[in-house]
């Protein structure tokens, strides 16, 4: 037998599940600030990495502005794969 506040919960639970329209769910909204969170963060992760390259190799500048480039470019993907493709 389940006691009576088991069976309160579970109608509840039964009613929230009714409650939630099936089918597509709705699409994610677009942050900016998030997308240019991941933008900003992949230059300084890959640029901090190209940075620390140039240092250990002893080179002028080579492996910095490659870092940043590919950073753009990982976090512009990032952003594509988490909010722009539905």
């Amino acid at each position: 037998m389940v006691p009576p506040a088991m069976s309160q919960v579970k109608s509840a639970v039964d009613d929230d599940e009714r409650a939630q329209p099936q089918g597509d769910p709705q699409p994610r909204a677009v942050d900016p600030m998030a997308l240019l969170s991941y933008l900003i963060s992949g230059m300084v992760v890959y640029g901090g990495a190209g940075w620390l390259l140039d240092r250990w190799l002893d080179f002028a500048s080579l492996f910095f502005p490659i870092g940043l480039v590919l950073g753009v470019a990982a976090g512009g993907y990032l952003g594509y794969m988490r909010f722009l493709r539905s």
